[in-house]
């Protein structure tokens, strides 16, 4: 079984098309000082926060401030926009996630292990930022099949216990049961709730990857969701603490196994964990 989507390229790929006009290059890392350490040549930065998330409202600019990022960016309309990152490609896919949220149609990819594989293998890096010449970027507009809100995920929960819905968690177990509010060495984050949301499947990120980095095969995939119930013909909506992991996952689900309805909820459970009326479940107790 292939990928339904050609949204992933080697890393000898990328290194063969450095210098190919048309091939753009982003790099967003959770670690945003990684990037001035040294990057694959020709890669502009991208900062998930500072350049995604709105700078009062607890969400997203809107896609007129998409179409001057991407334009302050250098990157055109009929450009292909390869995207890679630290963790695994966490953020990456967060980007590419975003990116089709919003609307671009530009081909988008990720580069298949991201920055840890492309430093394994020792291919080249630079410490010096592009040069870039600023492009006009068409006006977008937002698909918003791809992004899931509280109420809707609330709404969801019927669908769920009916069987026409899934919902998948990604975190890891210890979040996943109420042991923990967050990953190892990562911060609270201010969640005031441990546990998941009604109904939900644990089915963490990471068992998506191998060691490297790189996605595991369709056929492994494949069998990895549909054991846990979440099948194609499902509405799917995927969480983690504050969609990064989710949307990974929701790359996995859309775009390599190819499932029409999965949605990524972007509040994921800073918001469900700490909102007033919404239910939870447990699978830990300290007695």
């Amino acid at each position: 079984m292939d990928y339904a989507k050609d949204v992933l390229v080697s890393t000898d790929w990328v290194e063969q098309n450095l210098n190919t006009p048309g091939i753009r290059l982003i790099e967003v890392d959770e670690d945003i000082l990684l990037y001035d350490t040294g990057h694959a040549p020709g890669a502009v930065k991208l900062d998930w926060q500072v350049d995604l998330w709105h700078p009062v409202e607890r969400d997203f600019i809107t896609p007129d401030k998409v179409s001057d990022l991407l334009g302050r960016l250098g990157i055109k309309a009929d450009d292909t926009i390869v995207l890679y990152g630290d963790k695994s490609n966490w953020w990456a896919a967060y980007a590419y996630w975003f990116l089709s949220y919003s609307g671009v149609k530009n081909p988008l990819k990720l580069m298949n292990g991201g920055r840890q594989k492309w430093v394994a293998e020792g291919r080249p890096t630079t410490t010096d930022a592009p040069s870039v010449e600023a492009a006009s970027y068409p006006a977008l507009t937002r698909d918003d099949s791809l992004r899931a809100y509280r109420d809707e995920v609330k709404a969801h929960l019927e669908s769920v216990k009916g069987g026409t819905g899934a919902l998948v968690d990604v975190r890891s177990p210890d979040e996943f049961s109420g042991k923990v509010t967050h990953m190892p060495n990562y911060p609270q984050e201010g969640v005031l709730r441990g546990g998941h949301i009604p109904g939900a499947r644990s089915i963490p990120w990471a068992k998506a990857t191998n060691e490297d980095g790189t996605f595991k095969s369709a056929d492994e995939l494949k069998a990895l969701y549909e054991g846990e119930g979440v099948t194609a013909d499902k509405d799917v909506i995927a969480y983690c603490r504050i969609a990064e992991r989710s949307s990974h996952s929701w790359f996995v689900l859309r775009e390599l196994l190819g499932y029409p309805k999965v949605r990524n909820y972007d509040g994921s459970w800073t918001e469900w964990g700490n909102a007033v009326g919404l239910p939870i479940e447990k699978s830990y107790s300290e007695a």
